[in-house]
């Protein structure tokens, strides 16, 4: 596929596939995230793989003195969880599906706790610690917006200080 970017620049690319309808909606994305001003974020997405954005974030934007320690162990915890369900996908197939479904199973897992006589079975997941993963899910998604492209900002943030 050949479009033009937001400065002008030809910009050539596969699709990866035969199909020409494949093809055709594959340049129609192209061409929405350009006029969205999300290029760089969707092609950069399309290879980062979500347990490396994990790691990184983790690195980079959560350890003090960024963030507290605690909350850097919160989003350790957090990170681990994700890492599970999502870590071997690229960041540009996990689909809003996915996270409600894993939230969803999140939800219906029992807490197991490791003690010398083995594995204690408790009760389930209290709300907040599956609001906390939500959270640190959408910190990471956030970031990786940032990364990407530092002059795209989350629609309904408000970054101004007040």
């Amino acid at each position: 596929m050949v479009y033009r970017d937001r400065s002008g620049k030809r910009i050539r690319e596969s699709t990866n596939t035969d199909d020409w309808q494949e093809a055709q909606r594959k340049l129609r994305e192209r061409l929405q995230a350009r006029d969205d001003r999300v290029l760089e974020v969707v092609r950069k997405g399309e290879q980062l793989q979500f347990a490396d954005w994990v790691d990184f974030f983790l690195e980079n934007y959560s350890k003090p003195p960024v963030r507290a320690e605690k909350t850097h162990e919160a989003n350790e915890r957090a990170g681990r969880h994700l890492k599970e369900a999502f870590g071997d996908r690229s960041i540009r197939e996990i689909t809003a599906d996915d996270i409600e479904l894993y939230l969803r199973r999140r939800l219906q897992t029992r807490v197991q706790i490791k003690t010398g006589a083995g594995v204690v079975q408790k009760d389930r997941f209290e709300p907040a610690t599956f609001h906390q993963e939500l959270r640190v899910l959408r910190r990471m998604l956030i970031a990786v917006r940032k990364k990407c492209s530092p002059r795209i900002r989350a629609p309904g943030w408000n970054f101004q200080s007040k």
